[in-house]
């Protein structure tokens, strides 16, 4: 069991998963269960007149119907903070297409889709507003739910534009995109009296118990939430959604379990999307390549309640050294659901437009793309003036060129071919913040010899299960059984933001050497004990032993020792704490990305030939599920380049073809072999173990390479993603 931890180990979960096995939020059985079916608004802006649900109440097999008149909002649902007041006054206002109504509860999902199909509901329409160019732009004084300020600047920003020889000048722009888990989001929900069991596919099990309880204004400890296993959530499932109050309320009104699964088209609507973006990008340099000035002013899109703005300026404060920037955001407001969190947030679309700017600088300075980074390197983080935890971005430069073979390419657009086909290649820069929280964990060791190691944190499909486990099992020296993914459990926080390696690993590997220790001061403390009198210093575990080090033979099990003190088990349950000396260092993993792209000339198909992903993203638990985590990130990061758009009719405010099938992202066929490889690092500031962020990390910057890598082969710059043959020809 021990020096496990890094080993490319197969996942524990992996059987149920491709057995079908696992249950997911859905698959929960629950006896007397019924089925719930959420109506929409039909249109996108206006408001409702009528509702009449009378046919559908008496519908066969239905047994209630709950409207919004009935619920807290389904609209302003607030994100973060103490919900504000309920007002007695229900709103009948329509703020976009597809805005949850209520609910039709049923016997079986056939009759609630039949009655649901039977309400009518009569509205006074006003003309939606759903693009840029049609609503007018402002400055918020804040972004991001307010964590973040909406305009940084340092230095001065004439001045740096003064002292540049060469001025990139662009506007690079991003559509509304969608998250597509495999998994729709669903709840089951469960009243027994006063206590509310939730099965709840959420990356964040204590959060959406919080946000419930306050909502429906019972006791926190009323409400249990249960997320075993999820089907991907990329940011769409870390919020409360409006499907989660309407089952409760259901289940609360039939006086049953209600389950309900939104459609694929629901999940268009119902739980955010990345939002549309505009960024003005401005690069200064003098003609030896070292930046004066970097301004970007993003603008993107919310909704007429909410303001969320996409961060796109996130990574361009601190990626490269220069002492004047500005970053400024504006928002214009439409008839759309609100944003929300999506894999990368801010830094994928952000790194987008400075990486390509980066490229199209150094082709006008005629430097070489490694070289002009290299040249602008930030030995410390420009903006806070702090020293890195660790930073190992020259050495992915390196590795990745070496791998990729980029001293091969001819730097002139146009010059490499394979007959009809133009290549290109192009690289670009990844980065994202590593952030950790404070986790609880339970370690119980039984006489038995089983372990069983629990918190309530979530594996959303990245491989949480597997990892803990290894921490675990490393220091104990035994097979263990990780638990997660119930309000019941130790608390842990949301699985988002790419925080939980860095949050509950730490965790777990601190809990197990308690109860480890509690092990070996129990064994040199009693006389039957052949280590009885030794330093718990000289003392070492394997397969469920504790032996002297100096002197092998002598040695324990966990079993004989909890036995001889008649205890079935011993249990340990502690809360990590923050490495205070932390917040002296800026805190972020990095990495390089090499795309090769072959361009038919004729066509204008793109087709990706090679990628090479080389990151610092601190100790690898497991090399196997963090290249899986690579190559997934990689992926989607060529579908958001060459794919990925969501299409809004601009009369009417409707997503069209609102569906998984109708969604382009990549398949098989459009995604190559990649080499994916991790600078070796520990981290010896943001944990015990020394992890950093992975999660997000690895959709940073393809979009990037892959469009200078379609520059470079076909001498057009295209700015505005994503990038199809139409834009090429």
């Amino acid at each position: 069991m021990n020096k496990i931890i890094g080993k490319p180990l197969d996942r524990v979960d992996g059987k149920l998963k491709v057995t079908g096995e696992a249950p997911y939020t859905a698959d929960v059985p629950i006896e007397n269960l019924t089925y719930g079916v959420i109506f929409q608004s039909a249109i996108a802006s206006g408001k409702i007149i009528q509702i009449d649900t009378s046919v559908a109440a008496v519908s066969p097999g239905v047994l209630d119907v709950v409207t919004y008149q009935q619920t807290p909002s389904l609209v302003k649902i607030p994100f973060f903070g103490p919900p504000q007041p309920q007002s007695t006054e229900k709103d009948h206002n329509i703020y976009y297409d597809g805005q949850h109504l209520g609910v039709v509860i049923a016997q079986t999902l056939e009759e609630a889709e039949t009655a649901a199909s039977m309400i009518k509901i009569i509205y006074e329409e006003a003309i939606p507003t759903v693009t840029m160019a049609h609503t007018e732009i402002f400055e918020p004084e804040s972004i991001f739910f307010g964590m973040m300020p909406a305009k940084t600047t340092r230095g001065d920003i004439e001045s740096g534009k003064a002292q540049a020889d060469v001025l990139v000048e662009q506007v690079y722009t991003t559509p509304v995109e969608h998250h597509n888990p495999l998994e729709p989001s669903a709840t089951i929900a469960i009243w027994s009296g006063d206590n509310l069991t939730l099965y709840e596919t959420t990356q964040g099990v204590s959060a959406t118990q919080g946000r419930i309880a306050s909502i429906l204004n019972i006791p926190e400890e009323n409400v249990r939430v249960i997320s075993k296993y999820l089907g991907g959530g990329f940011g769409c499932k870390a919020l409360l959604r409006s499907h989660t109050i309407l089952a409760a309320i259901a289940a609360r009104q039939v006086k049953r379990p209600v389950k309900i699964v939104l459609t694929r088209s629901q999940m268009y609507t119902a739980c955010g999307h990345r939002s549309e973006t505009q960024q003005q990008l401005t690069l200064g340099a003098t003609k030896e390549g070292k930046l004066t000035v970097i301004e970007q002013i993003g603008t993107s899109l919310t909704s007429t309640f909410d303001d969320f703005a996409e961060p796109v300026g996130a990574a361009t404060t601190m990626m490269y050294a220069c002492a004047n920037l500005k970053i400024k955001y504006r928002l214009g407001r439409i008839d759309a659901g609100t944003p929300t969190f999506m894999r990368g947030p801010g830094e994928a679309p952000g790194m987008f437009a400075l990486e390509s700017a980066m490229d199209e600088l150094a082709h006008t300075l005629n430097i070489d793309p490694i070289e002009l980074r290299l040249r602008n390197h930030a030995d410390i983080d420009p903006h806070k003036g702090l020293p890195w935890s660790s930073k190992s971005l020259k050495e992915c430069y390196q590795k990745g060129a070496e791998i990729f073979g980029w001293a091969q390419r001819h730097p002139v657009p146009r010059s490499m071919r394979d007959n009809h086909f133009l290549i290109g290649w192009g690289m670009a820069s990844a980065t994202f913040p590593t952030n950790a929280r404070t986790a609880s964990v339970k370690v119980e060791i039984f006489a038995t010899g089983e372990v069983k190691v629990q918190s309530g944190t979530q594996d959303i499909g990245t491989g949480t299960y597997t990892v803990m486990t290894q921490v675990a099992a490393e220091v104990l020296g035994l097979p263990v059984q990780f638990e997660l993914g119930d309000t019941n459990l130790p608390k842990a926080p949301i699985t988002g933001n790419s925080v939980t390696v860095a949050s509950v690993s730490p965790a777990v590997h601190q809990t197990a050497i308690a109860a480890r220790d509690k092990i070996i001061k129990m064994a040199i403390a009693d006389a039957n004990s052949l280590l009885y009198g030794s330093q718990p210093e000289d003392i070492a575990v394997e397969s469920g032993q504790i032996f002297l080090k100096q002197d092998p033979s002598k040695r324990d099990s966990y079993t004989d020792i909890l036995c001889r003190h008649g205890l079935e088990s011993l249990e340990v349950t502690e809360e990590s704490s923050l490495n205070p000396e932390s917040q002296q260092y800026a805190k972020h993993s990095f990495g390089a990305i090499f795309v090769e792209v072959a361009v038919d000339e004729l066509l204008g198909e793109i087709k990706v030939r090679r990628c090479v992903g080389v990151y610092d993203a601190g100790r690898i638990l497991n090399f196997k599920t963090a290249r899986s985590q690579v190559i997934g990130g990689i992926t989607w990061g060529i579908g958001m380049a060459l794919m990925e758009k969501t299409v809004i009719d601009a009369n009417q405010g409707r997503i069209v073809g609102a569906n998984l099938s109708d969604y382009l992202i990549p398949v098989h066929a459009d995604i190559p072999n990649m080499e994916v490889q991790f600078i070796e690092e520990r981290d010896p500031y943001v944990n015990a173990l020394g992890t950093k962020s992975l999660g997000e990390l690895p959709i940073v910057g393809v979009a990037a390479a892959v469009s200078n890598a379609v520059y470079h082969a076909t001498g057009k710059r295209i700015r505005d993603l994503p990038i199809t043959p139409d834009k090429l020809l």
